[in-house]
């Protein structure tokens, strides 16, 4: 019983996320978030400075309008967010916002909760690894 309630969890919490700041650097926080998130069954998108790929996800420049999208995760910090990601993150309407360490920003963190749009401190790895998600 227990393995059954545990692969209907992981089917039920499949989320689609938005990971900005992605890059197919394998030291950095993106790409392991990239990794760690498809290793979890969630549907990953991926804007970045270039493009590439990270496993199976494609990084793309463009600000496509995705729709469905659940979590966008943040690893740009607060001043290209307010030059390149705010309105367009907005328009997604996704239901959460993790903004991973060094990505805090209390006013668009503020104007989130203002669209009704969660804002989440925190680190998108940790959450993964500890159930969080």
């Amino acid at each position: 019983m227990g393995i059954v309630f545990a692969l209907s969890r992981t089917m039920d919490t499949s989320k689609k996320t938005l990971v900005i700041g992605a890059t197919t650097n394998p030291s950095r926080y993106a790409y392991m978030a990239i990794n760690r998130l498809r290793g979890h069954g969630h549907e990953v998108v991926a804007v970045g400075i270039d493009d590439g790929m990270v496993g199976d996800v494609p990084i793309i420049r463009e600000k496509i309008p995705f729709t469905n999208v659940d979590t966008v995760t943040l690893y740009v910090r607060p001043a290209v967010q307010r030059e390149s990601y705010e309105d367009y993150i907005v328009s997604l309407k996704p239901k959460r916002v993790i903004f991973n360490p060094g990505t805090e920003n209390p006013a668009f963190e503020n104007r989130l909760i203002k669209e009704g749009i969660e804002p989440i401190e925190g680190c998108t790895l940790v959450m993964l690894s500890v159930g969080d998600y």
